[in-house]
């Protein structure tokens, strides 16, 4: 036997021991994820509605006489309360119109008496049929005419005296003195385009905002009440969240529903009411309004925990034996971070809250408790 068949008989034997050993292969390891129980709650949603805040009473101050300004009393940005001197308009004209007036009042008086004393001379000169009886009816018709003429003149007198005091122009209420465009020495007119200036009464504020058709349908539906009149007297408070993000202290009232919607824009005007005794909103600010729904026995999941595919949302629920399999659920809204789910899961079923992109249906994955690490995990 030569070397080369000694070594193919060697080689075969080798090959031989080789195959009657079978290779072990390791199975993988399960995958560990952060997997949650769910559990009904009830929960809190919040709607914003973009907002103008106007005070409750703002009114334009307007001369009603034409004038030379003669004094300002005020500050713009002053806090005035109802009877406070605003301007004066110089007086001089409007008080000599009072002493015309009243001039022609004594006038007028006196020609009454004279028309008395004409038709006292006259009646028993008529009786004893020494003057005939047209005189004393002529003399009867000038002293009814005088009459008249000083009830004129009263007029003249009262209308003169309600323009002298139209020169102090005073607050109506209580309120803030806007810009003041006018100065000291300018001519002012009932006709001018702009006031003397604004005045905003706010210690309340109104503050307006609009729903959409499919919004106020919700609105109706969500609050107890028969009519309209009951759900406004029913409804929680609202809340005002200002133009840099910050809540108002107070809650406010909803208190006003539009009787119309705009045709335009296909929405309807609300207002709520809120508190401002510290003067801390103005009129012309803007904000948004916040409403708040209640949602009892909702289920409430972590956004992370959900995949959408074609518009539809899905999560992975986790069975008895660990095994995962997508589900197709319904969202009603969201909180926070959170998404309420209105179908799709039951109280107590489990779900994959992170590392659904690791996974696919059938799988079977070794349950990690849900910790506020994990969520951390999730929500960046």
């Amino acid at each position: 036997m030569n070397i080369v068949m000694k070594i193919a008989i060697l080689l075969s034997l080798f090959l031989a021991g080789c195959a009657g050993t079978p290779t072990q292969v390791e199975a993988p390891a399960l995958q560990s994820l952060p997997v949650v129980s769910i559990k009904s709650s009830t929960e809190t949603t919040y709607t914003e509605y973009p907002a103008a805040i106007q005070g409750a009473i703002d009114l334009e101050i307007r001369p009603q006489i034409s004038g030379v300004l003669d004094q300002i009393y005020v500050n713009e940005g002053a806090l005035v309360k109802k009877g406070d001197p605003l301007f004066r308009i110089n007086g001089l004209p409007f008080k000599e119109a009072v002493n015309n007036a009243e001039a022609s009042l004594l006038a007028a008086q006196a020609s009454v008496t004279n028309a008395q004393i004409e038709i006292d001379k006259l009646t028993p000169l008529v009786k004893n049929k020494v003057v005939s009886d047209f005189q004393l009816r002529s003399a009867q018709a000038t002293y009814e005419s005088a009459q008249a003429r000083v009830k004129q003149t009263r007029a003249e007198v009262a209308s003169a005296r309600i323009n002298l005091d139209y020169t102090l122009i005073k607050a109506p209420v209580n309120g803030y003195v806007g810009l003041l465009p006018k100065k000291q020495g300018s001519l002012v007119s009932t006709t001018d385009a702009l006031p003397l200036t604004q005045l905003s009464d706010v210690h309340q504020v109104h503050v307006y905002f609009s729903l959409g058709e499919d919004d106020f349908a919700d609105f109706n539906t969500n609050n107890p009440g028969g009519t309209l009149a009951e759900k406004l007297k029913r409804l929680p408070g609202v809340s005002l969240v200002l133009s840099n993000n910050s809540v108002y202290a107070q809650e406010g009232k909803i208190d006003m529903v539009d009787g119309q919607f705009d045709k335009q824009t296909g929405s309807i005007l609300l207002r709520a009411t809120f508190a401002n005794q510290q003067g801390l909103l103005r009129s012309g600010n803007t904000g948004k309004i916040r409403l708040s729904l209640q949602h009892p026995k909702t289920l409430l999941i972590p956004q992370a925990s959900t995949v959408e595919v074609q518009d539809k949302m899905f999560v992975f629920t986790v069975d008895k034996s660990n095994k995962v399999s997508k589900r197709p659920i319904t969202i009603s809204g969201t909180s926070g971070t959170n998404y309420l789910v209105n179908n799709g899961l039951n109280s107590g079923d489990r779900i994959v809250v992170d590392g659904i992109d690791k996974i696919k249906e059938g799988d079977i994955i070794q349950p990690q408790a849900f910790t506020a690490e994990n969520n951390k995990t999730a929500s960046r």
